[in-house]
């Protein structure tokens, strides 16, 4: 199970914290990664990580590059997307996702991933 929360609206160049709670049993082996969908838009993947490793295999969509930071919380196993400099380009919609057999080519690809949480939304004004 994956639980989004930390959604709101917020000012221009403002920043927010996402976090998904996961169930470390279930998902310590995969993949999770943050998606966003704007109305009318479809769903893309903005960052991802693989708990536990390095920050090597993390990955960013190009538009979130240096102002979107994701991590993890091993004590809650959350795992969380600092969003700095927000822009309303942002407002969305974000979810988050576990899967597995994702890699730095492929990481956004939405079949990838069997599990979502039901989402939290951002929106920036």
């Amino acid at each position: 199970q994956l639980v989004e929360s930390g959604g709101g609206v917020v000012q221009l160049v403002e920043s927010l914290r996402l976090s998904c709670h996961t169930s470390a049993n279930n998902f310590g082996n995969k993949r999770v990664t943050w998606f966003r969908q704007a109305p009318g838009n479809e769903r893309q993947g903005v960052a991802s990580i693989y708990p536990g490793r390095s920050p090597t295999y993390h990955y960013y969509a190009d538009s979130v590059k240096g102002r979107f930071t994701i991590s993890e919380d091993f004590a809650t196993s959350t795992i969380l997307l600092l969003m700095d400099r927000l822009k309303p380009e942002d407002t969305a919609m974000y979810y988050c996702a576990a899967g597995s057999g994702a890699n730095r080519d492929n990481w956004s690809k939405l079949s990838l991933y069997r599990y979502w949480g039901q989402g939290t939304q951002v929106t920036v004004s």
